[in-house]
């Protein structure tokens, strides 16, 4: 095992160009934690406001559903954030779908903060929960910006 490896528990066989026991390793060097990060946190945000989205809107929101309609588009909403969590856990554990998941996971953050930003200056100000998101959602979608271009982290071009 290299010198770079995270074992976090884990008794791990090598080859020569994979680490891994029975379950692929989330982060298996710095590097896959540096690649990798963001979708984590960006999973870990996501999915529980989905999930308030479609279900439960006005308990940590200034949301209140009015009609069968506005319920469906929550609904919707719930299932755009469920499916693009999907694909960034794909990219946790899956190589070939690491780059996917990087690129619709700054898609997903900065259209979101785009947003948000556009509606603070045509509506006014939101409560503190959505300035809150604005900010992560510009953060993540940077800090994958940041690592689709660093050389150091195999997706730009050397």
């Amino acid at each position: 095992m290299n010198e770079n490896s995270l074992v976090f528990g884990y008794t791990l066989v090598e080859d020569e160009d994979h680490v891994f026991d029975h379950h692929e390793l989330l982060f298996k060097t710095k590097q896959d934690f540096i690649k990798k990060i963001h979708l984590l946190i960006s999973i870990c945000i996501v999915v529980p406001v989905a999930l308030f989205y479609g279900f439960n809107p006005d308990f940590q929101f200034d949301i209140q559903l009015q009609t069968i309609d506005e319920h469906n588009f929550f609904k919707a909403i719930m299932g755009i954030y469920l499916g693009f969590s999907f694909l960034w856990l794909l990219g946790l554990f899956k190589r070939n779908y690491l780059r996917m998941a990087n690129v619709t996971n700054i898609i997903f953050m900065m259209g979101l903060s785009t947003g948000r930003i556009l509606s603070f200056f045509v509506d006014g100000r939101p409560t503190f929960g959505y300035q809150l998101g604005t900010f992560a959602e510009l953060f993540l979608g940077c800090y994958g910006i940041w690592v689709l271009t660093n050389k150091n982290t195999n997706f730009a071009k050397k």
